[in-house]
């Protein structure tokens, strides 16, 4: 005990001194320093660098968000403004307009929204939410926000209707009674429309919920109430009273007006649609069963499935349309969710992919008294939103300008790059653009509301996100929007696997076999690889040139070298093959009892999938130019690669798993190094592990695959991790320090495997996303080992390690760097980070010329140099000396199937660092180190550890980049108990730690990123991606890149009704609402049947969501707004005094001219 202090108090004195930690606290106890550096040496070049980053550089907030509203419940359109609402069943409202007009908000209780309604042409949004509230939003300004809520106690609200240009809004509820809100003050109306006044007294029966309401086309005074029975009561709102009452026998779905107000449609829970006629309501004028099958005997038509909902819309020149949604026959079973809709005698059936939730018929006028003219169909499905053309035959469907679809396959993993390339976006464009769809409708997209200029911010940006189907889609982020630019499909190398070959074929996964579980580019060089959960990595090169050429490929045997074998002399593996080797005939250890039987034989040396071996046409883009699967080992699947790193200028491609490393040659299309981590130690292993050691219990290798150890922290959440994509069942990320293994008793990999363990034959993964979804980084060993690992290492009881714990490799990293301590210049070097906070350097020999690199073989050899961190390593950057990040070489791209091939274009142009460091290249450099526990910035080619931060001890990060920022340079970190954190380069200073996200399920975990310019982003849902900022001069900037949800525009105005129109047509327009509803008549509603919240939309939304000019012309408006509300208020009160008053006067008159000429006596 004593001698572990004394080491503790050493190391702690060595990493305090000149040399050592910046005030880390007790971030330098555990190791700061590896026993083979000195510290101090670099004590001059930390006195140079001056750091311009502060803490004022930063803050936290959401920017935008992209793609399909998950779970999607409600649908609204403005249409005058032109601006499309969608409610979700999270409490999310998304507001789209334009393409880059789209806005984000979300009701603070998260209770699902149930109906969605528009001031029309106001910048207002009325929503009602399944906790019984309704609440009004100001859309005049560019973030939304609520000025009124209005909670309902002792009912809960089924349908809403806002009549056009009226400030009072109908609400039905499932009790049967109608209740009326002032828009305005949003105070409950004292006139209720009670469910037992509305039906008729001898009905014995409840009538059920509210379903619909609307006021009549011909006369504002009539509301029509549907109920949910089958009774529909048109009420006279002046002399409250039903005006008529029409009863069915099948529930009632949906009702809807024709415009001149004489006939009514409903739709039905039989799968039909009655019309009434006003004149005669005992019974329906026309009853239709549109899908129904016509019996022969003259019976009536058989039932069908319900119409949930029906829209009645006429046209000047043709027919009416009748559109609906439902109503298919049940003898279909496989049927596909359908729309419906009829004009004349035309029935057409548009079939869609998925369950229509809810649809909305796009007319010309806003006025319901007026023909309709419908000229679209929107169509909100659970997973699409699609636009249909009702203006041509055919009914064809708009191209969606949103990227609303991320989720076409389920997305598994995401890069993020700004500030990349200006000639990228137009090139991927190109090629993207040759695969576009034909046969969309000619018109432009309906949906146009809203303004949206490019804003300050003009660098590039570009995400990339990978999909469990195996495809690749890049896409245009620039200016906080999001367009597709081009998609690629990996699964395309491969051969297609016939039905029932899936078991004879020992694939690793069961569905998803292409999953993409990495990817790694390079912007310049366009060089893009890709990581399968198949265990498969495929190299691209970017051409603009189609070519038909057949696909090269490698097979790569990767093992773990630990197990019980008894033999006389064991046999000796150098270490380093022999570069010309390109498969090292390592001789399979890792035999398991339970191996994977296929037709009588053991697996061994197959790959998981077959690359296609005939020409393969490759459209211009990217062009595969090499596979590298890795293969089985003695019926052992190979296991799930872990980490990947390209670089373009020594043409090589590195990627290692929980087995060990392989590094290709991607130009000659050689394997130069394939061994397992313990081998890449040599005699440097700081654990002392001996490659032979026997074991005390059998594993099962392909049982412990690598979701880099989240099966070894919790055995019980492997189940629920394993299942699909699809059900969104995820299990919780927490830290592994909270889990009770801590307790003191070992978790060893045989006892996890006890909980995976599975037959013979069973592939280990029922579906991709086990994976490839799951994918983050955390180290595969147990946890204890994690917790102790440094304090072991350093004591004299090596033993207590668990010896064949997995090492995985989880960081890879190509750079001009430092390999040995007495180094006088850089080289091309590897380096290599581990789950147990390893770091390893190899050296890359590489031919001296351009021309023999072809030719000559690649030489990879350790550099005997081995770094130690607490935690797998996450990331690795390098900065010169004078603090700036040195970009890893590359290769300026040039076009492989260039027409004009001659010597000039053959030539390979390198940039080997960036140019703000080309003078002081040779002197030393620093390693940024981050692991998922710490950060250490390491000075070279000294190795001494000038910096160390520990960055936390109860959880764990879950990604880490070194970011640009304001030409400056910092570590960006993400941990998983939802803090963002950003230090300063290379003295690890904190500059922001804010508690943002906690890490609810893996889905963030796997798809955080940060990149340069302040920016991140994740998967908030299945199917959207968040963005957001971390740096204060983007949130500064954030309100005038916003779009402008709100554009003056007027209102069209009424056609002429003529005069026997008016004369006959009802008395709409001289019905006084506000006489009806209104205090003074209708006195106030029951305090404790709605409770009014006051929103922070106001003056307060605005103070916090507006800057500069803009914010003070806004609240200078809204000032004014409010001071004309008071004064007109005033106005009326002065006017009403002033009638009372010349009433009174009148009154005293008639009464003084009554009693003038009469005597007392006649009194």
């Amino acid at each position: 005990m004593k001698k572990f202090n004394f080491r503790k108090v050493l190391d702690g004195l060595t990493a305090s001194s000149p040399g050592g930690s910046s005030g880390g606290g007790s971030g330098a106890g555990g190791g700061s320093v590896h026993p083979g550096g000195t510290a101090g040496a670099a004590g001059t070049p930390r006195d140079e660098i001056q750091e311009t980053l502060t803490s004022d550089y930063f803050q936290i907030c959401k920017t935008v968000r992209h793609g399909f509203p998950y779970l999607p419940t409600a649908l609204a359109f403005d249409p005058v403004q032109k601006i499309l609402a969608i409610g979700t069943r999270t409490g999310a409202i998304r507001i789209l307009g334009r393409p880059g007009v789209d806005c984000y908000c979300q009701h603070e209780s998260g209770a699902a929204v149930l109906q969605l309604q528009f001031l029309i042409n106001e910048g207002a949004l009325v929503s009602a939410s399944a906790d019984d509230t309704l609440h009004l939003w100001n859309l005049r300004q560019k973030r939304p926000a609520i000025l009124h809520s209005l909670k309902f106690n002792r009912e809960r609200i089924t349908y809403c209707h806002l009549p056009f240009q009226s400030k009072w809004l109908y609400v039905g509820t499932e009790r049967g009674n109608t209740h009326i809100v002032n828009i305005e003050s949003f105070i409950l109306s004292g006139y209720v429309i009670m469910w037992n006044k509305a039906i008729e007294l001898s009905t014995k029966t409840h009538p059920g919920p509210v379903v619909h309401l609307s006021d009549s086309p011909r006369d504002e005074g009539k509301l029509l109430i549907g109920y949910e029975n089958g009774t529909v009561v048109l009420w006279d709102l002046r002399s409250k009273r039903a005006d008529l009452r029409a009863y069915y026998d099948e529930a009632i779905h949906s009702v809807a007006w024709h415009h001149e107000g004489k006939q009514f449609m409903c739709s039905h829970s039989d799968g039909s649609l009655t019309l009434w006629n006003l004149k005669s309501p005992n019974r329906p004028f026309q009853t239709t069963i549109p899908h129904g099958k016509i019996q022969r005997d003259g019976k009536k038509p058989e039932s069908c499935k319900p119409i949930l909902k029906v829209e009645y819309k006429t046209c000047k020149n043709s027919e009416p349309f009748v559109i609906f949604s439902g109503g298919l026959s049940y003898d279909k079973a496989c049927r596909r969710p359908s729309l419906t809709i009829m004009h004349g005698k035309a029935i057409t059936v548009l079939e869609m992919d998925h369950p229509i939730v809810d649809f909305l018929t796009l007319c010309e006028t806003p006025y319901p008294n007026e023909f309709q003219e419908p000229y679209a169909v929107v169509v909100l499905l659970e997973k699409d939103l699609i636009v249909v053309d009702l203006t041509q035959s055919n009914f064809p469907i708009f191209e969606n300008p949103y990227p609303i679809d991320i989720h076409e396959s389920p997305v598994t993993c995401t890069e993020y790059f700004a500030d990349c390339p200006p000639d990228l976006i137009p090139v991927l464009y190109s090629v993207g653009a040759k695969h576009k769809k034909q046969g969309y409708s000619n018109k432009e997209w309906p949906i146009s509301g809203g303004a949206w200029n490019l804003g300050a911010q003009t660098y590039p940006e570009i995400i990339i996100t990978g999909h469990a189907d195996g495809s690749v889609k890049f896409w245009d982020a620039s200016a906080i929007t999001l367009q597709m630019l081009y998609k690629l499909k990996t699964s395309k190398v491969f051969e297609k696997q016939k039905l029932g070959e899936g078991k004879a074929t020992a694939e690793i996964v069961e569905e998803d076999p292409f999953a993409v579980q990495m990817m790694y580019w390079c912007p310049e060089s366009r060089i893009f690889c890709v990581a399968g959960v198949s265990a498969y990595v495929v190299v691209y090169r970017f051409s603009k040139h189609e070519v038909n050429t057949e696909i090269a490929s490698l097979e790569v045997r990767l093992q773990y070298e630990v197990e019980d074998i008894i033999t006389p002399e064991p046999e000796i593996i150098p270490p380093f093959p022999d570069a010309s080797s390109q498969l090292p005939s390592l001789k399979s250890l890792s035999g398991s009892t339970n191996t994977v039987a296929c037709e009588g034989t053991m697996k061994d040396s197959i790959p998981c999938l077959s690359v296609k071996t005939r020409p393969v046409r490759m459209p211009p883009g990217y062009q595969a130019d090499l596979v590298i699967q890795l293969v089985w080992v003695d019926g052992e699947p190979p296991q799930q690669i872990t980490s990947l790193a390209v670089n373009s200028a020594y043409g090589l491609v590195a990627f290692g798993n929980c087995n060990g490393l392989a590094v290709v040659d991607f130009m000659q299309k050689t394997v130069l190094l394939s061994m397992g981590t313990l081998d890449l130690y040599g005699s440097s292993d700081p654990y002392q592990r001996q490659p032979r050691s026997p074991r005390k219990s059998k594993q099962f290798a392909a049982d412990n695959f690598c979701m880099r150890g989240l099966s070894n922290f919790y055995p019980d959440l492997t189940k629920r991790i394993r299942t699909s994509y699809q059900n969104h069942v995820n299990g919780h990320c927490t830290s592994p320090t909270s889990q009770s293994c801590s307790s003191g008793k070992r978790l060893s990999s045989a006892d996890v495997s006890k909980a995976n363990r599975r037959g013979p034959g069973r592939p280990p993964f029922r579906k991709a996303q086990s994976a490839a979804c799951m994918e983050i980084s955390l180290p595969v060993t147990t946890e204890e080992n994690r917790e102790n690992s440094f304090s072991r290492s350093r004591s004299s009881s090596v033993s207590s390690i668990d010896r064949d714990s997995k090492e995985a490799i989880t960081a890879l990293y190509f750079m001009e760097s430092f390999a040995r301590k007495n180094d006088s210049a850089v080289s091309p070097c590897l380096w290599v980070g581990t789950g147990l906070g390893m770091v390893l350097i190899l050296s890359l020999n590489l031919p001296a010329s351009d021309d023999l690199r072809q030719s000559e073989p690649v030489m990879v050899s350790p550099s005997g140099t081995v770094l130690t961190l607490k935690g797998a390593v996450l990331t690795f950057a390098c900065l010169d000396c004078m603090g700036t990040l040195t970009h890893p070489p590359y290769e300026v791209w040039r076009d492989p199937h260039s027409a004009d091939d001659g010597e000039k274009t053959r030539k390979r142009k390198l940039v080997m660092h960036s140019p703000s460091s080309s003078q002081d290249m040779g002197d030393h450099q620093f390693a940024v180190i981050c692991s998922e526990k710490q950060a250490k910035v390491f000075s070279l080619p000294s190795q001494t550890c000038l910096y160390v931060h520990n960055i936390t001890e109860t959880s764990f990060l879950l990604r880490a980049d070194v970011v640009t920022l304001c030409n400056s340079v910092c570590l960006a970190c993400f941990c998983a108990n939802g803090h963002i954190m950003t230090l300063s380069l290379p003295s690890l200073r904190p500059l922001l730690d804010i508690n943002y996200l906690p890490v609810t399920d893996m889905r963030i975990a796997r798809t955080f990123c940060f990149t340069n310019e302040g920016q991140a982003l994740y998967l908030s849902s299945p199917t959207e991606i968040q963005r957001l900022t971390y740096s204060q001069e983007m949130c500064d900037n954030l309100q005038d890149m916003l779009g402008d949800l709100f554009t003056p525009v007027e209102t069209p105005e009424a056609q002429n009704r003529g005069f026997l129109k008016g004369l006959f047509g009802g008395s709409g327009q001289a019905f006084d609402r506000e006489e009806l509803f209104g205090e003074a008549t209708a006195g106030k509603a029951s305090r404790s049947l709605a409770q009014h919240i006051p929103g922070s939309g106001g003056i307060e939304g605005v103070r916090g969501a507006a800057g500069g000019v803009i914010g003070d012309l806004t609240r200078a408006r809204i000032a004014l707004d409010e001071r004309g509300q008071k004064l007109g208020e005033l106005d009326e009160r002065t006017a009403s005094m002033m009638a009372s008053a010349e009433a009174f006067s009148k009154h005293a008159h008639e009464v003084m001219l009554k009693y003038k000429d009469k005597k007392w006596y006649q009194f």
